[in-house]
């Protein structure tokens, strides 16, 4: 694979619009994307993207279904693969959830999920747009300012160690908005849908990977 034209593979679990995804990545710099759930695709890729729309619950049994809870921690765990994850996504990641009932997810980074406990004024779902603090520098907001808006759609956020959280958000407290340890980068809210900022975000992370390969 030419270090120009990275591989992604987006991981296909039955959760979430996929086709934005595809969309916004087409509008960043050139790359090979691929939908997938076989595990040669995970294999061959340069990047893998964990979206998802719904509930943890389900998205565990669809990974488990589909034989790919095994091989998504064989190639972030022991082949370190670049991975970005997405609203769901970032939830899966953690070691678990309330949602539903207590359930565990890939626990690749430490913490939970747990619903918002916010006052009246504040809807649940979070839904829309909101703004974002930049708590550390990262390659990944090159060009984006802070405080600049990203498209939220959730009820449940993460909680983790805040040497995790690069850059949060505020719904009634302040929450996890992007998480990073090591190979994994995690977004709460949606950069296929956050129009100029998340395709820069998209943009920025995508070439802060190809100058590793």
């Amino acid at each position: 694979m030419s270090k120009l034209t990275p591989k992604i593979c987006i991981v296909d679990y039955g959760m979430g619009n996929l086709r934005s995804v595809i969309n916004a990545l087409e509008y960043t710099v050139k790359c090979n994307i691929h939908v997938s759930n076989k595990k040669k695709d995970l294999d061959s890729s340069d990047i893998l993207i964990l979206p998802g729309v719904g509930s943890f619950n389900d998205a565990m049994n669809n990974l488990r279904e589909r034989d790919l809870f095994d091989n998504l921690n064989n190639e972030v765990l022991i082949r370190k693969k670049p991975l970005m994850a997405i609203c769901l996504g970032m939830q899966i990641i953690m070691e678990s959830s309330e949602e539903g009932g207590l359930s565990h997810g890939f626990g690749w980074i430490p913490g939970n999920v747990t619903r918002f406990q916010v006052s009246n004024e504040y809807r649940v779902p979070h839904m829309g747009w909101n703004n974002i603090k930049i708590k550390k520098q990262s390659d990944l907001f090159k060009g984006i300012e802070n405080d600049s808006d990203f498209y939220f759609v959730h009820s449940y956020h993460v909680n983790c160690d805040e040497q995790y959280v690069i850059a949060s958000c505020d719904y009634g407290y302040e929450f996890a908005a992007v998480i990073k340890k090591d190979n994994i980068v995690a977004f709460q809210f949606h950069p296929e849908r956050s129009h100029n900022n998340g395709l820069l975000l998209l943009t920025n992370y995508i070439n802060s990977i190809k100058g590793q390969l």
